[in-house]
């Protein structure tokens, strides 16, 4: 009876090391196959997983010959979702999502806050508003680190494993979860010698008779948006520039040294009129605010690090924002 049992039992562990060898290797796949689609590419998706391209490649064809169903179009210039794979796709970040959680529940990342956090915000933003907030949230939590990614650009935060971000401007369509934290005002502002050279401005199409100085980044159109309220109309003025630049620190630098009139938002040129180096003109065409968010990614449960971070951040980011509106 006891080799019988020693028997059983063997085979059963057998069994069930398999069976868990089986689920590792297709969660593995799962997890590539996500990559592969929110990435767009199977070349984007092995840099981002430090896998080889053929080895990406073969998993997620092994996870279609297991399924029975083709999960993706693919063509020599991008890859698309069958429908079948948009509804697998789906139930895959579940899954996944259900595993992270349990894994980071036994590590203990839901009984209290700690490990990284990782943040981004645009560059002047970030310096003014956020590097204060996320230094005074430190002093409180010493089991976090927290690591601020100030950048102009909009980091993926899937590609770059960044936990939450900080927006400026119209959201576009996605999964991600966001808070609004206020609205800030788009204003044009110069020194008042540039102001004293010429005629009065009375409206924006008066700019054609100044020095502009143009932000040119990935974010900002090439023209600058106004109001006018007898109309009721938004129009965009074609602006001649005397001098580009790639940021808002050097614009607004230049602006305070006399090259021209710049337009940018309220909080990025707030010293310089608190200081009185920079006017602020034409307010009475101002185009209207645009938002400000803070998102992450969706997930049902979060860690504690960012629900703590979110309970602290979010009333002092409307309360900046807001004294920064009124």
């Amino acid at each position: 009876m006891t080799f019988c049992y020693l028997k059983d039992n063997t085979v059963n562990l057998t069994m069930i090391f398999s069976i868990n060898e089986i689920m590792m290797d297709r969660l593995q796949a799962m997890t590539m196959l996500i990559k592969v689609v929110e990435l767009g590419s199977f070349s984007a998706a092995s840099k981002a997983l430090n896998v080889p391209l053929p080895t990406l490649s073969r998993k997620v064809s092994e996870l279609e010959n297991q399924l029975g169903v083709r999960v993706l179009h693919r063509t020599t210039r991008k890859l698309s979702l069958t429908i079948a794979g948009t509804d697998y796709i789906r139930a895959c970040k579940r899954i996944i999502e259900q595993v992270e959680e349990a894994e980071r529940e036994v590590k203990g990342e839901y009984l209290e806050p700690r490990g990284e956090l990782v943040i981004t915000a645009p560059v002047m933003f970030g310096k003014k508003y956020v590097l204060p907030i996320v230094t005074e949230f430190l002093s409180l939590y010493s089991n976090i680190n927290v690591q601020l990614i100030l950048s102009d650009g909009n980091m993926n935060l899937f590609e770059n494993e960044v936990d939450m971000a900080v927006r400026i401007g119209v959201l576009p369509d996605s999964s991600m979860i966001a808070t609004q934290v206020g609205k800030i005002r788009i204003v044009t502002c110069a020194n008042q010698q540039v102001l004293a050279q010429h005629n009065q401005l009375s409206s924006p199409y008066d700019l054609s008779n100044f020095a502009c100085i143009l932000l040119n980044t990935a974010n900002t159109p090439p023209h600058w948006r106004y109001y006018l309220p007898d109309a009721q109309m938004n129009i965009n003025i074609n602006i001649s520039s005397r001098l580009t630049v790639t940021d808002s620190e050097s614009a607004v630098s230049a602006a305070i040294n006399g090259v021209g009139i710049t337009q940018q938002l309220h909080y990025q040129v707030k010293d310089a009129v608190d200081t009185g180096e920079l006017s602020i003109i034409l307010p009475e065409f101002e185009p209207e605010t645009v938002p400000v968010h803070l998102i992450h990614k969706s997930k049902k449960y979060m860690p504690q690090k960012m629900k703590s971070f979110l309970a602290f951040a979010l009333p002092k980011l409307k309360s900046k924002i807001g004294a920064l509106t009124a």
